[in-house]
Order: structure tokens, then sequence, then C-alpha cells
């Protein structure tokens, strides 16, 4: 299986060298810092050295500079080759061998593949839940949770990576806000590694269904929608039109399971990552969230649940039939729907 991972790793490089130049600065040397600590494997509580950081970013950059046009490789398992894509196929002839494997699409296109121990399989109602322990191979993007039709891949290692950036993040801006009153339900000072672990058990739930809403939520919009954010310009469209479905997913699977919970580092969590542009699009429920906060009310975010499910789901419907009739020359229209009607 190290033949495996290597080949693996090497598909990582190849998508990092073609996509790592669509974050802003600040966002890549984050995501640098982050893949350096787990490459290297160097624990969460130990400071990095920054000149080590450069040289290996410099070293990783003049790497992907040289693989940057290679074809991906396929995946040779026992006496067969495999597409690097083919999930299922690679995943039954790995499942003897305690891996789990995933090749998949994430945002702008980018493939990410990851080879990991697999902690767990389980059926959750429909869906088929892999849990990933140990990664093997991974590349620069690592999201907690990834989704293909009822598949999906729960990243723990991630999870626990990215709760640990958000916990460095909250040394650098103190201030009150969701953040710091999610990381409050839990003992970071005292107790890192065990509050670290607590709190990713939380979050995996929050990430299965989140996940089930992505996969709910493409259901509803259907192929149509994916191809018409793809071809998008990389503009205040496409973040919209992200955010949009980010908003079904939630409003069908991730706020009604959080509202059911009740549980406050999660509420807490979830607001931590609610981005500038969904709270822009959907004010209202940060408002909700806010009202809860001070209040102890859950009521209002309740009912925009409800509602919001509607709103969004109409919403990307006009979107469509935009698309529909006027393909790229729609987006102007669109951003201005958009636009007027936020929630």
């Amino acid at each position: 299986m190290e033949s495996l991972a290597n080949i693996v790793q090497k598909n990582c490089h190849i998508s990092d060298a073609r996509f790592a130049g669509n974050y802003t600065l600040c966002i890549y040397l984050l995501k640098m810092r982050e893949y350096y600590r787990w490459e290297q494997n160097i624990p969460y509580t130990s400071k990095l050295s920054y000149d080590q950081i450069g040289s290996w970013l410099a070293a990783r950059e003049g790497l992907w500079d040289e693989v940057e046009e290679n074809d991906y490789h396929s995946l040779p398992i026992g006496n067969a080759i495999f597409d690097p894509l083919d999930n299922e196929l690679v995943n039954q002839q790995l499942e003897q061998h305690k891996l789990i494997y995933s090749g998949g699409y994430a945002s702008y296109g980018k493939p990410v593949f990851f080879l990991a121990e697999m902690e767990r399989k389980t059926v959750f109602e429909d869906y088929t839940l892999y849990v990933a322990g140990h990664e093997l191979a991974r590349d620069l993007t690592a999201p907690p949770g990834m989704a293909s039709n009822k598949t999906i891949f729960i990243r723990k290692e991630s999870l626990r990576r990215f709760i640990w950036e958000k916990f460095e993040e909250s040394h650098w801006h103190k201030q009150e806000n969701p953040l710091a009153r999610a990381l409050a339900c839990y003992d970071f000072h005292n107790q890192p590694d065990q509050s670290l672990e607590n709190m990713a058990s939380m979050e995996t739930d929050t990430v299965l269904h989140h996940e089930i809403g992505e996969i709910q939520a493409s259901k509803v919009l259907g192929d149509v929608w994916d191809k018409m954010v793809m071809d998008m310009p990389r503009s205040q469209i496409e973040f919209m039109a992200r955010a949009i479905k980010d908003h079904i997913a939630d409003a069908v699977s991730t706020l009604p399971r959080l509202i059911e919970n009740r549980e406050d580092a999660q509420i807490h969590f979830y607001f931590a990552n609610f981005t500038a542009m969904r709270k822009m699009l959907f004010p209202s429920l940060y408002e909700a969230y806010q009202v809860w906060q001070q209040q102890g009310s859950i009521s209002a975010l309740e009912e925009l649940t409800e509602r919001s499910k509607e709103h969004w789901t109409a919403l990307a419907a006009q979107m469509l039939e935009i698309f529909d009739a006027s393909q790229v020359d729609g987006y102007s229209e669109m951003q201005a729907l958009i636009e007027s009607k936020s929630l």
C-alpha cells in the first residue's frame, strides 16, 4: 500500500500544481502552513519554524513547476489498473486492507484525492458513510467532508486540523464572536488534545448532515446547475451561486439537525464558519442566531429554516431560467436578481 500512497500523492501534487494559484495569497499561505504541519507530522501544540516552512514552500513550488503538465496516474491495485476518479471500484479493492480512497472534484473543478486508514463504514439511512482516520496521501485542499451520489466521506484528521487552525486563529483575533463562544465550550487551554478530540467528534455530526444536504440540494438543482456554476467567471456571481446551494443544503439538513440537537457548541461553530457572502445573502439567519445567543430562544432559527427552503429553491430555479434563456449573457441579470432577493 506504500506504493499506492505514493501514486495518490503524485496525483495530489499535479492537482495542486494546476489549481493552487486560484487562492488569494493569504488563504494560500494559511493552507500551505497547515499542509506543512501534516506532511512533516508536527504535533498541533508544537510551534512551527517559519524558516523551515519557507524552504519547504520553495521546494514544493519547484516540484509543482515540474509536474504541472503531467497526466494523472492510474492506480494499480492487485492485478488491475483503476481510473483515479473511480471511487467505487477502488474502494471495493481497498476495504479488505482497511483503507479508504476518494478522488473527486471540489470548488472550481479542482480534483481532490486522498488515501487514508478506514475507521469505519456504515449505512446511515440510505447513505453509505466512510469515516477516514490517519491520512496517507492528500493534497492542499483537505475538506473535512466530501459527498458523491449517496456516498459520504468524513475525514476526521482533516476536521481536527481545521478545528485546530480555528483555535489558533482565535488567538490572532481576540474578540467576542461565534468562534470564541464555540471554543469556550471546551477546555483547550488546559486539555488541548482531549478538547480537540471532543470537538471533532461533535462536529463530525454537523459535517455529515451538511454533506447529506449537499446531496439533496444537488438532486433539487440538477446537473444544469453544476454546468452553470462551472461556466461562471470567477467573480461575485459565482460566489453567490455557491452560497445559495449551501443555503439550500443547510435548510434541508444541517440547520434542522442543529436545532434538533440544541448543542450550544455546534450552533456557535456553525455560525463561526458562516461566510461573509452567506451572511450578506441571508442576514436574517445571523440575526436569528444573535437572538438565540442573547435570549435563549431558538424559535426564530426554526421559522427561518423552514421558510428558507422554499426561498432559496425558488431563487435557484429563477437563476436556471435565466441561464437557459441567455447562457453567459445572463450573469448580470442573475446577480441583480440575487441582490434583490436577500432574506
